[in-house]
């Protein structure tokens, strides 16, 4: 099975992307020359590890029917400015009130599966070809 990604340039330093019947935008900021209109891409792409995490813990709990109002995540991303890349992400998890504790490891568990973060633990092979016309 397939996934196809379709990527257009609409203008400036916009790239777009659809990914089937979606339309993901994105800009560089302005002090790099785009607009600013949209998230850069890679920004997305830090947005799509905690975001993805995020819906495992949302389904861990609505799947115990356990109440999510004060749960929140946050990711902070630790740059290494030597190597210019992120050498640490750390999530953490706020529970909401009332969070039963024998399910605390668990949905630990749950978040680690995430299909993001097991992409970059397991990458795929890349491969760039040209289709000249």
């Amino acid at each position: 099975m397939s996934t196809t990604v379709e990527v257009s340039f609409p203008g400036g330093k916009r790239v777009d992307a659809k990914i089937g019947d979606k339309i993901i935008k994105t800009d560089q900021p302005v002090k790099e020359g785009g607009e600013g209109s949209a998230p850069e891409p890679f920004r997305l792409f830090l947005a799509s590890i905690a975001t993805c995490a995020g819906g495992y813990a949302l389904e861990f709990c609505r799947a115990r029917n356990i109440p999510t109002d004060g749960m929140a995540l946050t990711m902070t991303c630790d740059f290494d400015p030597e190597v210019k890349r992120y050498r640490k992400m750390t999530i953490d998890l706020k529970l909401p009130d009332g969070f039963p504790k024998k399910h605390e490891a668990a949905i630990v568990r749950s978040m680690d599966l995430c299909a993001v973060k097991r992409h970059i633990l397991n990458a795929p092979e890349f491969e760039i070809r040209l289709n000249s016309q």
